[in-house]
């Protein structure tokens, strides 16, 4: 059996002692930006990949050093080529933040299967496809930081999104397995779930349901909506050195609606 890699000194940012590559999915939505930017801020060289290609390059312009990479990770075509392309543009990938979703609002009963197909393969399979791809370097270094971003109403059920949270629950699954293969290896493996935070998705779910959205409001003991910001502080957390002994876990970042 070959030895385990050589861990580095534990750095101080996530420039350390080298550069580090932290690549974020959905890096041009709401939560997306402002994850880019906290990583950014912290000392990383961001990739930021989207669907809306010109929308990550608008991010990546805006922060120093970071690229931009489309690619629709409904599609393993597509998925592959992007993979490639970030090969090209990144030495390595230390940070990979799954943080693009979509979703679908409907009773279950009424739900779509055709929309069933696509929240499975852009929220479950895609991070399954690019963790594939990243995680083996991650290993060989013997440093890696692996962020899943779910959702809190994967984690305690959400009326009306019954299929969403199905693929985004299976996000638990995979970190808390990857946590148990890689701990060994300096790699740390975590979930983060926003519960309701005022993003476009929201705003946009809202002028369809405004009641749902209204009442969602009115059950966060912290008295708000969350705002991209604060999920991007919990991941940022997570990605950096502070976290080193912190894997396998959930973190909830809902202004306490689920405890």
């Amino acid at each position: 059996m070959s030895a385990s890699p050589k861990r580095p000194e534990a750095p101080t940012t996530l420039r350390g002692p080298r550069e580090y590559t932290a690549l974020v999915t959905g890096g041009a939505g709401g939560i997306g930006r402002a994850i880019c930017a906290s990583l950014a801020e912290a000392g990383a060289t961001v990739v930021v990949s989207d669907l809306d290609a010109a929308a990550a390059t608008d991010v990546a312009e805006a922060l120093p050093g970071a690229r931009a990479v489309g690619m629709d990770l409904a599609d393993p075509g597509t998925v592959a080529s992007g993979i490639a392309r970030i090969h090209e543009i990144a030495d390595r990938v230390d940070v990979l933040v799954h943080n693009a979703g979509v979703s679908a609002i409907a009773p279950f009963v009424e739900s779509d299967p055709a929309d069933w197909e696509l929240m499975w393969r852009v929220n479950t399979r895609a991070p399954m496809l690019l963790t594939r791809a990243f995680l083996p370097g991650m290993i060989a270094r013997g440093f890696g930081r692996l962020v899943f971003v779910s959702s809190d109403g994967a984690r305690a059920g959400s009326g009306g999104e019954g299929a969403y949270a199905a693929t985004k629950s299976a996000l638990f699954g995979l970190a808390k397995s990857l946590a148990r293969e890689t701990a060994r290896y300096g790699v740390t493996s975590n979930v983060v779930c926003p519960g309701p935070t005022d993003t476009p998705m929201l705003r946009e779910v809202g002028e369809r349901h405004p009641d749902m959205v209204r009442k969602l409001a009115r059950r966060i003991p912290a008295g708000r909506l969350g705002t991209p910001a604060d999920v991007a502080s919990a991941v940022a957390f997570l990605a950096g050195p502070a976290a080193g002994y912190i894997t396998g876990q959930t973190l909830s970042v809902s202004g306490g609606i689920t405890m």
